[in-house]
């Protein structure tokens, strides 16, 4: 292999912590996209995972061969520059949303798993989401390498004490009555807002990678064990009755089969949350300087106050509304990914 283990190991890592925020670690987001299809979502997880191999490393090659400094750069090419002008705007909108699901997130840990004010949450992060801008964010990706090994582990021995004590919640009915051929879309839906919301981060980390083996090696490797955490959270949330009841379903879970080790993957759970709400307001920031001539502050400030607005419908709700939404808006994204590029230089 021409390239660096290493590095191949970093690009893994940095792609899954840059997908696996508030819907991904509290499991709500797999709920809403495979567990509650039972059965059928296994097959779901199993397409999903091949688009986030596939498609991630094609992110990336393209990204390297064109040398994209941002994504801006990325959706002029793939979409054009007037279509791609409208896409960034509309990028821009999405990261704001998804902004909005995190917080509210980190408001639903805070009263649901540790009984305390659901505004608290939110303040509290937002609050520290400031102070660390502030100060830099060197930290974010040496957090990620952290926490994500950790959520690793925690998903898969969950999995395998889930399977030990009652594997047939695996073969359960899907919660919904007909799944009929929603299952069939999730997927697609799913792979294709994660890899919309993983292009701010991939794109120009490619562009610093001299050899295009150490990309695909990292597509592999962040895009298999995205699929391992996604298999494994299916198994553990499929042992859960009435799972559209919890806001943070995973902890649920933990606490059944595993309590001691709960709280610590309470902390792992808005840890996630956490690096997400940092990564999203640096990238809308570093978008909105260009535009808006004002300090750092004030533009984190508002966009936290917009977040904050939009957080107060619900963490549940937002990610039934927004999150399936975003997925119909983002497939465009996949179809342009998936078609051979004629005019992509050579390597």
């Amino acid at each position: 292999m021409r390239g660096n283990w290493g590095a191949a190991f970093q690009i893994g890592a940095v792609y899954v912590g840059t997908i696996v925020g508030a819907g991904f670690a509290t499991g709500r987001e797999i709920v809403e996209f495979f567990t509650q299809y039972g059965l059928y979502g296994l097959f779901g997880i199993g397409i999903s995972g091949f688009l986030f191999i596939w498609l991630g490393t094609r992110i990336m090659i393209i990204a390297n061969r064109i040398q994209a400094v941002s994504y801006k750069e990325f959706n002029e090419y793939l979409f054009g520059r007037k279509t791609g002008f409208f896409v960034n705007g509309l990028m821009l909108l999405v990261l704001i949303g998804v902004t909005s699901v995190m917080l509210s997130g980190a408001g639903a840990v805070f009263y649901e798993q540790l009984g305390l004010s659901f505004q608290l949450g939110i303040f509290v992060t937002s609050a520290l989401s400031i102070f660390v801008l502030i100060y830099g964010v060197k930290g974010l990706f040496g957090v990620n390498m952290f926490v994500v090994p950790i959520m690793i582990f925690f998903s898969v021995v969950l999995a395998v004490e889930v399977i030990s004590t009652d594997v047939t919640s695996l073969f359960s009915k899907p919660e919904l009555e007909s799944p009929s051929y929603k299952w069939m879309i999730s997927p697609f839906l799913y792979a294709a807002f994660n890899l919309t919301m993983a292009m701010p981060v991939l794109v120009p980390l490619a562009k610093e990678i001299k050899h295009e083996n150490t990309l695909r090696w990292g597509g592999l490797l962040g895009g298999g064990a995205l699929c391992l955490i996604l298999l494994t959270s299916h198994i553990s949330l499929s042992s859960l009755p009435n799972i559209h009841t919890f806001e943070i379903p995973m902890a649920e879970v933990m606490k059944n089969f595993m309590a001691a080790f709960s709280w610590l993957y309470i902390l792992v759970i808005y840890g996630e949350i956490f690096t997400s709400v940092i990564g999203n307001l640096f990238g809308l920031e570093r978008q909105l300087k260009n535009v808006i001539k004002l300090p750092s502050i004030l533009i984190v400030f508002g966009i936290l106050s917009i977040a904050y607005c939009l957080s107060q419908l619900g963490y549940g709700a937002l990610i039934s509304f927004l999150y399936p939404l975003f997925g119909y808006m983002s497939l465009i994204l996949l179809v342009l990914l998936a078609r051979p590029m004629k005019h992509l230089p050579k390597k």
